[in-house]
């Protein structure tokens, strides 16, 4: 029988102090490789290596493998502990304005309630998780929100519990605890970028790196592409703007995995490793030309693979392709955020300006962390 970890008392103080535990989960852009970090994409494309020499730079041995490259930048969430009935446990939405509460050892395992098991999971009592976007009005944008929520409260859960579960354990647990319960087609991309930040490629082992002792859950190697003396010529290359249109992103997953079982569509779907690592090594030699390149690439074998992912982003594209300038749908293309890319920071200039009135932008700067962890030191609970 294991204890529950009654949180009420050492919340009330902290509320008096002023010094509630929160974590800040930032969002990422993604790019060529997104959607490799599904399950079922790791597990159909992971073959073994031949070799595995992590002193070359180029990482020429994994070109084959499933990988995603992540960018974190500051938008995201912003997710607080709060005290709360000494009996119960809560989530709290101030984006959706929804609250859900329950008895720990009696959650429903039903999607409305995945934040709400996390929490039970880590047998916490008499908190409230309070969640708040960084940034009003934008949602997740196909910036990967709910994800990072996901991992965020993990994260927290985690702290509050007294750090019982490694990294890669809470992103194995964020990653189930979205897709088993029905809530999203989810992966490992969004909740790595979370946990390890930055300008990262991330090359997936669904089951572990062959030959290193690990816990079973998968694991990825992690190459930083960017350092952050220049996140300044990466960031006036790029920007995100609102399609002004949203839709299910589970719909397209869903087209994508489907079409992964067709022998046209697996074909299609096996290119997409050599056109991510192309993106990964534009990325890192700042071959802004070839990051463009890679970039058409990787959305035309989507779009192939299913139209519907480009269903509110053809205009958008067009104007971008007046000025030397491309578009990539983020996410699979639901939440309406597109990000735009072009070699020559001038040329995005251009187009900026003349989509402004008519596309909301969203702003942002790329950050070398995933996440905060605040006001979670010395927590006398236990």
């Amino acid at each position: 029988m294991f204890n529950t970890i009654q949180l009420y008392d050492f919340l009330k103080i902290a509320e008096k102090d002023k010094a509630l535990p929160n974590v800040i989960a930032y969002n990422r852009i993604d790019g060529p490789g997104s959607s490799l970090d599904l399950n079922e994409f790791q597990q159909a494309f992971w073959k073994l290596p031949d070799i595995i020499d992590q002193e070359d730079p180029a990482s020429k041995w994994t070109q084959n493998l499933p990988r995603t490259v992540g960018i974190t930048i500051d938008t995201g969430t912003k997710i607080e502990a709060h005290p709360f009935d000494q009996d119960l446990i809560a989530v709290k939405s101030v984006e959706y304005g929804t609250i859900v509460t329950a008895h720990p050892g009696e959650v429903i395992p039903v999607k409305e309630n995945w934040l709400l098991k996390i929490i039970e999971i880590f047998n916490l009592s008499g908190v409230m998780f309070v969640l708040k976007n960084l940034r009003e009005g934008i949602h997740s944008s196909g910036l990967g929100g709910s994800s990072t929520a996901t991992i965020g409260v993990c994260i927290l859960a985690n702290e509050l519990a007294g750090r019982p579960f490694k990294k890669i354990q809470l992103l194995s647990l964020a990653s189930r605890i979205e897709q088993g319960l029905g809530l999203s087609i989810t992966g490992t991309q969004e909740q790595s970028n979370v946990l390890f930040g930055g300008v990262t490629d991330y090359v997936w082992f669904p089951w572990g790196m062959p030959g290193h002792p690990g816990t079973g859950y998968g694991e990825s190697l992690r190459y930083e592409l960017v350092t952050p003396a220049d996140y300044g010529l990466l960031e006036e290359r790029m920007a995100i703007f609102h399609s002004g249109l949203h839709r299910q992103s589970s719909e397209v997953n869903r087209s994508w995995m489907e079409n992964l079982l067709t022998e046209t569509g697996y074909k299609l779907h096996s290119q997409k490793m050599k056109v991510a690592y192309e993106y990964r090594e534009a990325l890192r030699l700042q071959k802004w030309e070839r990051v463009s390149e890679s970039i058409e690439k990787y959305r035309k074998i989507r779009t192939k693979i299913c139209e519907g992912y480009m269903e509110s982003s053809w205009e958008l594209l067009e104007r971008a392709k007046n000025y030397n300038s491309t578009a990539f749908p983020l996410g699979a293309g639901g939440g309406g955020g597109v990000f735009l890319f072009s070699p020559e920071p001038e040329s995005l200039e251009e187009l900026r300006e003349d989509i402004k009135d008519i596309y909301n932008e969203i702003p942002f700067r790329i950050l070398s962390k995933g996440h905060e962890i605040n006001n979670c030191n010395n927590m006398d609970i236990y």
